[in-house]
């Protein structure tokens, strides 16, 4: 199967990693009349609790936009209007931006792939991170991230209407890492994995992912 993906790129501007979700304010609220993909909001204002398919991220330091699908043909649409970034009250004028539109698979073969995470992956909630806190050896916590991201890429796969036949096989490595989320204390997770999942460069798996967490690159 093969979904539609628009990447734009905004090379001259230098952001935090951190900035990502204040990318999707300023981009929600400037389009906000254009579609409630940009910020998975209602008119109503209740939450669009659907996978993210337009998706912002700052990955070494370059903002980027990422569309699937809808999304891809809405950042298709937009592109020419985006003439500036408004970030805490600092105005960026637009130079300079790329963009690019491909279709993309997304299948699971007999392969393998390698994949890293150039975002943190938010891969725990409130009930499995006390699963995974109990955790006493190394091995289990392995296990369990590695039963979470199978997980993960068959929520991804099933918002695009793919329904895998063969097994989804993972192997992982990983290091923790504290962050400030929404003002709480969270474990991010630094990860590379190796999979026979078929996956789009720069889409976010897991939690968070319209604000920057959670992208994968093929490497």
């Amino acid at each position: 199967m093969t979904i539609q993906q628009t990447i734009i790129k905004f090379p001259e501007l230098e952001l935090l990693t951190r900035d990502a979700h204040k990318l999707r304010g300023f981009f929600g609220n400037f389009f906000k009349d254009e579609s409630t993909l940009l910020h998975n909001h209602y008119s109503d204002g209740t939450f669009r609790y659907k996978y993210p398919l337009v998706q912002y991220k700052v990955i070494k330091k370059v903002p980027y936009l990422i569309g699937l699908e809808e999304g891809a043909e809405l950042l298709n649409g937009l592109f020419l209007k985006m003439d500036q970034i408004n970030i805490d009250g600092i105005i960026y004028p637009v130079n300079a931006k790329n963009i690019t539109t491909s279709i993309e698979e997304i299948n699971v073969h007999n392969g393998q792939i390698f994949y890293n995470f150039v975002t943190l992956w938010m891969a725990l909630n409130q009930k499995n991170f006390r699963e995974y806190i109990s955790c006493i050896t190394l091995l289990e916590k392995e296990k369990m991230l590695e039963n979470i991201l199978i997980g993960n890429l068959l929520s991804f796969y099933k918002t695009f209407n793919y329904y895998v036949q063969q097994k989804i096989l993972v192997k992982l490595i990983f290091e923790e890492k504290d962050i400030k989320y929404k003002s709480h204390n969270m474990l991010g997770l630094k990860v590379s994995f190796l999979t026979n999942a078929i996956l789009p460069n720069y889409v976010g798996i897991g939690k968070s992912v319209s604000r920057g967490f959670g992208t994968i690159i093929r490497i």
